[in-house]
């Protein structure tokens, strides 16, 4: 599947070392503002080469606008842009046309297709993610204009965790440091780890937290369109990601009932109850696991089923979460608008 939503549909395409990626979003409103401010933003928050910390492959990841909006605004026809790659080097990958890296995608991809695209690791790269961080802008641009804004921030690397919940930081420092944490002290920790990831060839996973502001009650539908049903899919559909847990998660179940439900005070559900908004900020959490293409020697298999050394080469991120917190927010921007545009919430839209 490469389609994403209900009423409002993103439909991405392209490979990592193609000569673009782009996508279609289908379902937005006739008339809406559209904000190239907001969509360059979130393309520089997500772009590689941003900094010391993430891969030094260098794409300006310009969006191209093919159709949908005349004179600043939207027609109400499908958006489609596209982003050109410029920076892609296929030769460093020609070492490993034959082996499998181990975590990846790529003994996976061979099974079910019978081939793939080497480079860079074709679809299965995270370069498809800019695609979607464009259509997420756009969305966002529907969020804004009722009120509704999304921010994301990481919350922890490795073992260094921010030691204060969401509700106790200034969200917006989130931007303010590199490795994209709102907790100034703890930033610092998270960039020492990862530098000395980088310096050992290696990579660090972590947990992304996402708060989205502003959501009116009655969003989501009951049984399979629960709205926290279709946050979890979205997420986990987001390269690396290994885990999902909306409020207080999995430490709610040390609790009884009593202390666990919700009061005026209390967001333990993390604002969807009964697969519904509650009008409460919605909060999530989301599990990175380490970067899987790294410098350091591994143990893998060839396509001969052969044990071999793998060292790879190529230009890779020692940890994706700094450039994965405008991935979570354009994911998280989807749904909620795809659930605004539904026709059981037109009077939201007033």
């Amino acid at each position: 599947m490469n389609t994403f939503g209900t009423h409002l549909r993103l439909t991405t395409f392209g490979e990592s070392h193609g000569p673009a990626i782009g996508g279609i979003l289908d379902g937005v409103p006739a008339g809406l503002d559209f904000d190239y401010t907001v969509l360059r933003r979130d393309m520089q928050r997500r772009k590689p080469g941003q900094s010391a910390l993430t891969t030094p492959r260098a794409e300006e990841d310009e969006v191209e606008i093919l159709s949908g909006v005349f004179e600043g605004r939207t027609l109400g026809s499908p958006i489609a842009f596209v982003i050109r790659n410029t920076d892609h080097r296929s030769a460093d990958y020609e070492a490993m046309k034959d082996v499998f890296r181990p975590g990846h995608a790529d003994f996976a991809y061979e099974k079910k297709y019978g081939l793939r695209d080497y480079r860079g690791g074709g679809r299965s790269s995270a370069r498809e993610t800019a695609a979607r961080v464009a259509g997420g802008a756009i969305a966002r641009m529907l969020l804004l204009r009722r009120g509704i804004s999304v921010q994301a921030y990481v919350s922890s690397v490795k073992d260094v965790t921010v030691p204060l919940p969401y509700t106790s930081l200034e969200l917006s420092l989130a931007d303010s440091n590199p490795v994209r944490c709102p907790h100034p002290a703890t930033a610092e920790r998270m960039i020492r780890l990862i530098e000395q990831a980088r310096e050992a060839k290696d990579s660090v996973g972590g947990i992304i937290t996402c708060v989205a502001k502003g959501i009116p009650a009655g969003l989501g539908d009951p049984v399979f369109g629960k709205l926290n049903a279709r946050l979890a899919d979205a997420m986990v559909s987001i390269n690396a990601v290994k885990g999902f847990e909306i409020g207080d998660g999995f430490s709610s179940t040390l609790r009884h009932g009593s202390e666990n439900n919700d009061s005026a005070d209390t967001n333990h559900d993390g604002g969807i109850t009964g697969g519904i908004s509650n009008g409460k900020d919605i909060w999530f959490r989301i599990g990175f696991k380490p970067v899987s293409t790294i410098g350091k020697a591994q143990t893998t298999t060839n396509k001969q089923g052969e044990e071999v050394i793998l060292e790879a080469t190529g230009r890779h991120d020692p940890c994706v979460l700094p450039r994965a917190v405008p991935i979570v927010e354009a994911m998280t921007a989807l749904v909620i608008a795809d659930a605004l545009l539904s026709p059981g919430y037109t009077a939201h839209l007033k």
